[in-house]
């Protein structure tokens, strides 16, 4: 499997978790208002802190977003390229998010691909202090209720990052058994997801949010992404029993390289291991 060395040593267990309550709700981003507040606003009035969405069409402007480049000082495997801030209205096409805290405040970590003014089809990781919604749109969250995702720093990769840490209850209402989860470099995207609803004795379960990055990407269409750093999101997403009657994870994700390429569709098990993170939240089926 493809292997990428990160700045730090590998702590021991692999995937942060914690286990919690959830709901899924839509709500509609209203215009005007930075995109860091309008989903915060959208959580709070269901009564949940933090949480994931994910969202199709929608209207950014002004906005600002980076996209995967490689590092260059070595301090880490892959970094971010200098700010793009597209004139005019952004269209996206499909976009994950992850709503946290970060030193305190809410905070957001988002990618998606979208259409720039000037017809550029582009992608990558949102900026929450410089994107704000330009036109309402609809968004569909889950809310999650015991667990926070917080930004701390990872030695490992020599980045802050978000991951999944035990908060009070807020009362929201749930409907759901959930579980949070940060996935760590190097070890296979399906595999891991498998491996963790065995051992949790989950039998089915959906996909909510997924914001992270695979070690390029190999296709079940046969499409294959060559360069290794990547922004990507999850479209769509289960845990099942196969044709085997063993777990199978079915991952549907849209990505952008740090070439610029653009690639969507399901990853192959086995062949996408994580780059540096992969944030989602599990809602279980059964």
């Amino acid at each position: 499997m493809r292997t990428i060395k990160q700045p730090g040593a590998p702590v021991t267990e692999r995937i942060q978790w914690v286990e919690a309550r959830g709901r899924s709700f839509s709500f509609t981003l209203p215009a005007g208002l930075p995109l860091l507040e309008a989903a915060r606003r959208g959580f709070a009035a269901e009564g949940f802190a933090s949480g994931v969405l994910n969202f199709g069409r929608g209207a950014l402007g002004p906005f600002g977003y980076v996209m995967p480049a490689l590092s260059k000082t070595g301090e880490n495997a892959a970094f971010y390229s200098d700010t793009y801030r597209p004139a005019g209205v952004t269209r996206t096409r499909l976009g994950s998010m992850t709503l946290g805290k970060r030193d305190g405040a809410p905070f957001f970590h988002c990618h998606g691909l979208w259409t720039e003014a000037d017809g550029r089809a582009s992608g990558g990781h949102m900026l929450p202090d410089e994107t704000v919604v330009a036109e309402p749109f609809e968004v569909e969250a889950f809310g999650i209720d015991g667990t926070t995702f917080t930004a701390e720093p990872d030695p490992e990769t020599n980045f802050k990052l978000f991951g999944p840490v035990v908060a009070a209850s807020s009362g929201a209402r749930t409907t759901s058994r959930a579980f949070a989860l940060r996935l760590r470099p190097n070890q296979d995207f399906a595999f891991c997801l498998e491996a963790f609803c065995k051992t949790h004795g989950i039998a089915r379960a959906k996909i909510h949010g997924g914001v992270g990055s695979t070690i390029g990407a190999r296709f079940t269409h046969g499409g294959v992404t060559e360069p290794f750093a990547t922004e990507l999101a999850i479209t769509a997403g289960t845990i099942a029993s196969g044709a085997s009657g063993a777990l199978e994870a079915a991952l549907d994700v849209a990505l952008i390289d740090y070439t610029g390429g653009i690639a969507e569709g399901r990853l192959i098990r086995g062949d996408n291991p994580v780059l540096m993170t992969m944030e989602l939240v599990l809602e279980v089926l059964g």
